[in-house]
């Protein structure tokens, strides 16, 4: 229990009553400072005892220490008092628990509970006393004990009515207790005295993303105290999946239902102790091109959960990780399938998927294989036309294409298929490159498609 924090009083002095406000929480480790030592390190290492014969020679060198009693009561001399007389001395804890001597630095995530105490100062008994206790922030105001409806009866002189209030810490910045007590004076009189104590609500963590394929959290510790994280959880928006990355190489599903039942608490030490998260997020949008915008860029956000050194609980949710914005394409090229041997000189198709995820009409295009550099340098060649035109595609619609005959489609789907027939002059790995899209009624040119390495065999 912790004295108040610096106060406000709006009272004067001829008040009877007085709010009195502590903290509760948890007593901390008497650590003892003091430096001891073992006599024998000071001629010896830790590794003589890698020698079994040396180890056994230290009691026949080192008699008296290894006998060593517990110093007398009666030595005044204190000669002994730098030595380790029992092994937990190494540790530097006594056994005793010392109680805060402040408030203390309040958390976001943390509950805050206070201990309240009203006093009655004066030489007379007041009556019906109506006390309130709430929390005030930038944004909110939180009712925390309301008598109202059974006001204490009375407080005699000298006497005192405690409560204890919590609440669970949800914002960052200034907080104000605020405690008002309205109650008759032994003249009669109907008083009312309000009494302000202000506290500021840290940051515990400090969370910093890096998103790609992956995304990685780094959560660093700002308290004094070390923090065991029982759950760092990413909770995935509904565009994306994810999976958590472990140095083990296991790959855990986020998924509540596989959870483990018992996962044990990672440290993360005071004054800035660090520990970092992978996921691995795919995105599960199959939709249409409106679907893969909005809110494509929303990655989700991490579940905290954490104990201190004697188990104080702790627990935040981030704001929503935004990842990079997602670009809209208006035409997607895309390889689907390639064979999986390919034979020098000898004609083999290159399935392509022409999509149009817009809502109008795009087209007509012209599908082309560059041919720019010499011909010597060209190992993947096109057997028959270089350009193809392909007619409009509806707004998500489709058409099935082939590169020397067309076929206009019906069916209902998002893509436009292209055959391309190739050759391959040269043995080895390959690349197919320089495929691009133009748009001849916008006179528009779209990025080409990415580089495909294939492996050419002989006959």
């Amino acid at each position: 229990m912790s004295s108040s924090p610096p106060q406000k009083q709006s009272s004067s002095s001829s008040h009877s009553l007085a709010f009195r406000v502590m903290r509760l929480c948890r007593p901390s480790f008497h650590i003892d400072s003091s430096l001891l030592l073992d006599p024998l390190d000071l001629l010896t290492g830790e590794d003589i005892f890698d020698d079994p014969i040396a180890a056994s020679h230290l009691p026949l060198l080192f008699p008296s220490s290894s006998q060593q009693q517990q110093p007398s009561t009666n030595d005044l001399s204190y000669r002994n008092r730098f030595e380790l007389h029992n092994p937990n001395d190494a540790l530097g804890l006594s056994g005793l628990l010392v109680l805060p001597q402040a408030f203390g630095a309040i958390y976001l995530g943390e509950t805050f509970c206070s201990y309240i105490s009203i006093n009655n100062s004066s030489s007379f008994e007041v009556r019906d006393i109506v006390i309130k206790a709430e929390i005030q922030t930038e944004k909110q105001r939180i009712l925390l004990l309301d008598t109202s409806k059974s006001p204490v009866e009375t407080i005699r002189s000298g006497g005192r009515y405690d409560f204890i209030v919590e609440h669970d810490v949800k914002e960052l910045g200034a907080h104000t207790l605020v405690c008002t007590a309205l109650y008759d004076d032994g003249e009669g009189e109907r008083k009312y005295l309000p009494q302000f104590f202000k506290f500021i609500v840290a940051n515990p963590l400090s969370v910093r993303t890096k998103e790609n394929t992956f995304l990685e959290a780094c959560i660093e510790n700002h308290t004094k105290s070390n923090l065991y994280m029982d759950q760092v959880e990413f909770e995935p928006s509904q565009n994306w999946s994810a999976k958590m990355l472990k140095a083990d190489d296991h790959q855990l599903e986020i998924d509540s239902h596989n959870s483990e039942i018992f996962r044990p608490p990672i440290l993360i030490r005071a004054g800035g102790g660090i520990y970092n998260y992978l996921y691995q997020l795919k995105s599960s949008l199959h939709g249409s091109a409106s679907m893969k915008v909005e809110g494509g860029n929303i990655l989700g956000k991490l579940q905290i959960t954490w104990r201190t050194n004697l188990g104080e609980p702790g627990r935040l949710q981030t704001q929503q990780i935004l990842g990079s914005p997602i670009v809209r394409k208006e035409i997607d090229l895309q390889i689907v399938e390639v064979p999986l041997v390919t034979i020098l000189e000898k004609p083999f198709l290159v399935h392509l998927h022409l999509s149009n995820q817009t809502d109008r009409k795009m087209g007509p295009f012209e599908i082309s294989l560059s041919q720019e550099g010499l011909e010597e340098e060209k190992s993947i060649l096109v057997n028959g036309l270089h350009k193809m035109v392909l007619p409009q595609i509806e707004a998500f619609g489709s058409s099935d294409f082939n590169l020397v005959e067309s076929v206009t489609s019906n069916l209902p789907l998002t893509l436009s298929m292209l055959v391309q027939n190739l050759i391959a002059t040269s043995l080895g790995v390959q690349k197919i490159a320089g495929i691009t899209v133009f748009d001849t009624r916008e006179k528009k040119t779209y990025e080409p498609l990415a580089d495909l390495e294939i492996f050419v065999e002989s006959d």
